[in-house]
């Protein structure tokens, strides 16, 4: 049973920049940065048929043009319970778009909506049982940097094995955007 989702992959430029941040936050798990990816609809845990089916609706998308996308500063998840660093893609009407039209093929093959908002990120770090107050000091010394943008050609299908997170993701098929 693959566990699935489509994102984007980020350039090895822009890892190796954003692999600057690691470091300086007792009790992250810092993601490596080869597995570094903006994910566009996390899928989950499906059968053989169903990934079929997933990997056959996302080539009926229309045809994009190559997305323009900009990492402008570091952020968290999780609020008083920080549960994630990661640094944050400013907003993008053409990547809104894609997401949308992927959540809507994968509704119409049977998958049930994503619940959570979209917010398009790179996850640089899981956090558990790490003070609020550490990773407050950590995006204050560290939130703020020049913009570090890149060129999406395409999006991909990920899968990845049931695991604490972090990796390794397997490209299991590629959408060109042109």
């Amino acid at each position: 049973m693959p566990r699935l989702f489509t994102g984007i992959e980020i350039p090895a430029e822009i890892g190796l920049a954003l692999a600057s941040f690691r470091g300086g936050l007792p009790g992250a798990r810092w993601i490596d940065p080869e597995n570094y990816h903006l994910t566009l609809r996390f899928i989950g845990d499906i059968d053989d048929r169903m990934a079929d089916d997933v990997t056959s609706i996302l080539g009926e998308r229309r045809q994009r043009a190559p997305l323009n996308l900009t990492i402008d500063g570091l952020d968290t998840f999780g609020g008083g319970k920080p549960r994630a660093v990661f640094a944050r893609t400013a907003g993008n009407g053409e990547l809104n778009e894609l997401q949308a039209e992927q959540e809507r093929l994968l509704r119409q093959v049977g998958l049930p909506p994503e619940t959570r908002k979209f917010t398009p990120h790179v996850t640089l770090a899981r956090l558990r049982n790490v003070s609020p107050v550490d990773v407050a000091d950590y995006i204050a010394t560290r939130g703020h940097f020049p913009k570090l943008t890149f060129t999406a050609d395409r999006f991909v299908l990920y899968s990845s094995r049931n695991s604490v997170g972090g990796g390794p993701y397997i490209v299991e098929a590629a959408y060109p955007l042109s």
